[in-house]
């Protein structure tokens, strides 16, 4: 498979990224972003021997700075079997059409480009637990997230799949962009396994997330979106 990430330098974006580099039947990885993933941040020890090579020869990192329009790089984007948006940013004190913008406008002006580009592609998106699929809620941004997944369920995609995780644990040396998780990590990260086995349907990793998204890519799933419960399934091989 071909595959293109979007979101790489983020904490799901390099999960999935770190799966498809020692994934063998991923042939190429091209990431989409202002700024290039780091990929020094994989703890190199808990890769297979196989990690340098897929490295240097599987993947390309493009920059590119509009988000929003992405006609000078057209030619890079077309011949891809799957696409994996991990784009998002924390509606923490922003207005809703400033989230909006960035939530649903961005991603359905990559989206609508790649679905012209490569009409079989199967397009898995990070959504997240609780988004309001009636767009009609009181949660401003389940409400902007519902209509985001509603409008990418209909472009027609080869395959069209919304992950709503919701408790994660970074593994593989990744780790979060976002201040806050960074702050909060250290503090509640030795309460995650316990939490696992509590509720083991509902915490998922980095690795599992990356591996459903795969799973997603090669052979689809039963059904448009996906919570954690499902995500976990898909990653251990279930539909």
């Amino acid at each position: 498979m071909k595959v293109l990430i979007f979101g790489a330098s983020g904490m799901v974006g390099l999960g999935v990224l770190r799966e498809c580099l020692v994934a063998a039947d991923v042939t190429q990885v091209t990431t989409i972003g202002r700024t290039p993933a780091d990929t020094s941040l994989f703890r190199r020890d808990r890769m297979d021997a196989g990690f340098n090579y897929a490295v240097s020869h599987k993947l390309r990192q493009v920059t590119h700075a509009d988000m929003f329009d992405y006609a000078a790089i057209e030619p890079l984007l077309a011949g891809y079997d799957a696409c994996f948006f991990c784009l998002g940013v924390s509606s923490l004190g922003m207005r809703e059409d400033d989230y909006a913008r960035i939530t649903y406008d961005l991603t359905l002006a990559a989206a609508r480009t790649l679905r012209r580009l490569n009409p079989g592609m199967r397009f898995v998106y990070v959504s997240g637990a609780s988004t309001d699929s009636s767009e009609q809620g009181k949660t401003m941004w389940a409400r902007v997230k519902g209509r985001t997944e509603n409008a990418l369920l209909g472009l027609g995609f080869g395959g069209a799949f919304m992950f709503r995780p919701g408790a994660m644990i970074a593994m593989h040396g990744v780790r979060s962009k976002t201040l806050a998780y960074r702050i909060l990590y250290p503090v509640l990260g030795p309460l995650l396994p316990l939490a696992r086995l509590i509720w083991p349907d509902q915490i998922l990793t980095t690795e599992l997330i990356g591996r459903a998204m795969l799973e997603a890519a090669r052979r689809g799933a039963a059904k448009g979106v996906l919570e954690s419960p499902d995500i976990r399934r898909l990653a251990a091989g279930g539909a």
